[in-house]
């Protein structure tokens, strides 16, 4: 139904702020339905936040530049004609050529990785040194 751009409203949507009592549960079960979404509410914001919070401890911000010497995890690649265990685990080291948005970097790539895709996530690059 939701695929079809139909949204079913719940039952405390449909409920009036004015409702009469016809049943002496009624207000009950609106006074439960409403402290039970304000509940709902406040847990997915506690739970955004401690989330946010757990991110942004361990994560920093990389620094790359374009210019810089990088080295690119080879963890992925399966044309290295190297056996797997004795594959180096970076390959490098490349230029960066340009920035993508804070998460990904083309690289000006040479040698064994000249026909891959040079553009990276920075996930799999670490700065050369």
């Amino acid at each position: 139904m939701l695929e079809k751009g139909w949204n079913p409203s719940l039952t405390y949507d449909t409920l009036k702020k004015d409702l009469v009592d016809i049943h002496p549960t009624t207000s009950s079960f609106k006074i439960m339905l409403y402290k039970a979404r304000h509940h709902e509410k406040r847990c997915m914001q506690d739970s955004f936040k401690y989330a946010k919070e757990r991110c942004d401890k361990s994560h920093e911000p990389l620094d790359f530049k374009v210019g810089d010497l990088v080295l690119v995890s080879t963890l992925n690649f399966d044309n290295i004609k190297v056996q797997k265990k004795l594959k180096y685990s970076f390959s490098g080291p490349f230029m960066i050529k340009a920035l993508h948005g804070p998460n990904s970097v083309q690289l000006e790539l040479t040698g064994e990785l000249i026909n891959k895709h040079p553009t990276f996530p920075v996930s799999l690059i670490k700065h050369y040194s």
